[in-house]
């Protein structure tokens, strides 16, 4: 982590990103100490074309609005450090905001359902920009009551390295979604593994 510039008012960036319905918007509500910032909007037949991420998952989620910009929170966790919190968009059609949130974040957390693990698409295209960005992250699967998969299973549909953290959480929990934060920050401390 480079040095911080002043005593206070030092932003860290968080993204949390994954895809439609997998819990972004309500885990950023969930741990932000502030009333969050949110751009939930009623679904429009433009979100049920086929392509969309909607369109893949729509027997699974009875969600009737989606987010179409970003969610904002905040966490301060010391008079130097605050963490700014961005859950990005789920749907497909608003993908193209990705590339702008991860520019400038210290890390991202990619959020999975693991009830529809073999539809995992959203989180591998997630994991492959936050790589080609050069941006760590952590996996962590939402706990939705769904069938129980090993950690192996879970990787190996992810295509998720050893070395990238995997953790479960219940997004509707404060300490469990901080969990997620602490599990994060742990991982952006470690010694950075070298590509071979």
């Amino acid at each position: 982590m480079r040095p911080l510039t002043s005593p206070a008012g030092d932003g860290l960036k968080i993204v949390i990103v994954g895809g439609f319905g997998v819990g972004k918007s309500t885990l950023v509500r969930s741990v932000s100490e502030i009333r969050p910032l949110y751009t939930e909007e009623r679904i429009t037949r433009a979100g049920e074309a086929p392509g969309t991420a909607q369109a893949h998952t729509a027997p699974a989620h009875t969600k009737t609005s989606t987010t179409v910009a970003f969610d904002f929170g905040r966490i301060t966790l010391d008079p130097r450090n605050v963490l700014y919190l961005f859950g990005a968009p789920g749907e497909e059609r608003f993908r193209f905001l990705w590339d702008r949130l991860f520019s400038g974040a210290l890390g991202a957390v990619v959020l999975v359902d693991t009830r529809h693990l073999a539809d995992s698409w959203y989180a591998r295209y997630a994991i492959d920009r936050l790589e080609r960005h050069g941006t760590p992250f952590i996996v962590a699967c939402n706990d939705f009551g769904g069938p129980a998969h090993t950690e192996q299973e879970i990787r190996e549909a992810l295509g998720l390295a050893a070395h990238v953290p995997l953790v479960e959480c219940d997004a509707r929990d404060h300490s469990s979604s901080k969990y997620v934060l602490i599990n994060l920050l742990g991982h952006l401390r470690a010694p950075r593994r070298q590509s071979p």
